[in-house]
């Protein structure tokens, strides 16, 4: 692993003040990426307005977005291996500057196809950071805190997330004729065009809020993690396998399942909740509504950090699947504002799957920590199966589709009793 000073081990430096700076900074990191995704869950209902998409070609702009991760992990991980974690930082930063830049020109045209273009770049510089930023926090400390210290950092990505849908409900929905509009409304041409442009403020406020973090990190003195988790020689490896390790053999399709039903969830809700047999809101107003989805994010996060320093991180996160399932079944069964709280209340129960998941999965890797993190970040290209919803979407109806995510609920138990528990046969390191 790279870094720019000597600290020894991870463990040995996990009670040193000097981390704590770092770890700001990455939590600082953690905010950016999840404010920047999470404005997709307004600009999607806004490009269905503005391009008049079914479902099924809605949900394919996210499935764009999560199709990056899988094209750009490993290209990452090499890049972090060549220049080193903070200089890839910078990196990132950049690429996602010049994608929001990007986003305002395909506004200005208006453009489907460079929508996409720009949408792919800017997840390409998110997975950038998440390939750098995520295994950093889980090796920094103690093993055993993990799962609570990733939860805690991944909070500030919710905080993010929380605050994202206010910002895209008010300078995006709010300011365009069709997220003001009642259901049914149709636009002319004019009202098309005019809605395309709206984004232009946005992202170019997003574009400029980039360079800053930007050139604080790339001034920012990040310790080394050491040796305990450094990159294993071509020699070495020849006694090691990742594949004897079933926590990571099952946590990445854990991951690649856990996002399909995150983003089906973020990336659904408005359109759901502003029919008028559920909550019958504007989309500006169901947009603000998804504030409370990404609080519940937050809070269930800083709790479940809690909760992990009394118990196993795999239980919790078996009890938080199995209440999340049973919440998504209540959003497909009921009717008017209980299926959308329901379908709120879900975001406090997915909160820790993510960064839970990922910490058990990189249990006990050792020297393969870094391979296993980039086949971790990879699985989030499942979330471009969310087009899979949008099609059940289309076929069957809307709220009907949250069956699919109900069922991803139930794998994700499966991880936590069996599937995250290290293979007998596997080094302990």
């Amino acid at each position: 692993m790279h870094g720019t000073a000597d600290s020894g081990s991870a463990g040995e430096g996990a009670g040193r003040a000097g981390f704590t700076p770092a770890l700001v900074l990455l939590a600082s990191l953690f905010f950016i990426w999840g404010f920047i995704t999470v404005i997709n869950n307004t600009l999607l209902p806004h490009l269905r307005n503005v391009f008049d998409l079914s479902y099924t070609q809605t949900t394919m702009i996210e499935s764009v977005w999560f199709i990056a991760y899988f094209l750009a992990s490993i290209p990452s991980a090499r890049l972090i291996a060549r220049i080193g974690y903070q200089r890839a930082m910078v990196t990132g930063l950049l690429v996602m500057a010049i994608g929001a830049l990007g986003m305002m020109l395909a506004a200005s045209l208006p453009s489907y196809g460079v929508t996409l273009v720009m949408l792919f770049i800017i997840a390409s510089g998110i997975t950038l950071l998440q390939v750098a930023a995520n295994p950093y926090v889980a090796v920094i400390g103690p093993a055993e805190s993990a799962p609570s210290r990733l939860n805690l950092v991944q909070a500030m990505n919710s905080a993010g997330t929380m605050l994202a849908p206010l910002f895209g409900a008010y300078l995006i929905l709010g300011r365009s004729r069709g997220g003001t509009a009642e259901a049914g409304t149709i636009l002319s041409e004019a009202e098309r065009l005019a809605d395309a442009q709206s984004v232009i403020l946005p992202y170019g406020l997003v574009a400029l809020a980039l360079f800053a973090p930007a050139a604080v990190v790339g001034r920012f003195p990040l310790p080394a993690l050491g040796s305990s988790t450094a990159r294993a020689s071509r020699e070495a490896r020849k006694s090691l396998s990742l594949w004897r390790h079933r926590n990571l053999v099952w946590g990445i399709p854990a991951i690649f399942i856990y996002l399909i039903a995150e983003i089906g969830v973020a990336n659904l809700f408005v359109n759901f909740v502003s029919q008028p047999d559920i909550a019958d809101l504007t989309q500006a107003e169901a947009g603000r509504y998804l504030t409370l989805l990404w609080a519940g994010m937050m809070v269930g996060r800083f709790s479940g950090s809690a909760l992990m320093q009394r118990y196993a991180a795999e239980s919790v996160l078996a009890v938080f699947s199995v209440v999340a399932f049973v919440l998504m079944l209540a959003t497909v069964f009921l009717s008017g504002p209980a299926a959308m709280w329901a379908l709120i209340l879900v975001g406090l129960f997915h909160s820790i799957m993510f960064p839970t998941i990922f910490t058990l999965g990189i249990r006990g890797l050792g020297p393969l920590t870094e391979e296993g993190s980039g086949l971790l970040i990879m699985a989030i290209a499942g979330g471009a199966l969310v087009v899979v919803q949008g099609w059940v979407a289309d076929l069957h109806g809307l709220q009907v589709s949250f069956l699919l995510t109900a069922a991803c609920e139930l794998f994700i138990l499966f991880y936590a009793i069996w599937g995250s528990r290290p293979s007998d046969n596997a080094t302990a390191y």
